[in-house]
């Protein structure tokens, strides 16, 4: 019951406009991810998801997820291991805000 309460109290304070990401920043920063996710956060690649228009919560969540070692995947959780807070906020921040 603590882990679901803490998950959601993450949730909403990283959903407040408060902690909102820089999103010129997250592209600057996001070149890595265009590999497998595309440019425009597309993926050309089908086992790779897409991340454009996605909510910026959710993006922050999957990120510290497996930053954290919530999540485990060979390629993303090294990938999020080298990301601190802000670089989390700031590029889901970008891929929230495309199309």
């Amino acid at each position: 019951m603590k882990k679901i309460t803490l998950a959601i109290a993450a949730t909403i304070i990283m959903a407040s406009p408060a902690f909102a990401g820089d999103a010129a920043a997250g592209k600057a920063k996001a070149g890595m991810c265009a590999a497998c996710h595309g440019a425009d956060g597309i993926s050309a690649i089908p086992m790779y998801p897409n991340l454009a228009g996605q909510k910026e919560a959710y993006l922050a969540q999957q990120l510290n997820s497996f930053k954290s070692g919530v999540r485990k995947n060979a390629i993303m959780s090294p990938m999020a291991m080298a990301l601190n807070d802000e670089d989390i906020a700031n590029i889901s921040a970008y891929y929230a805000g495309l199309k």
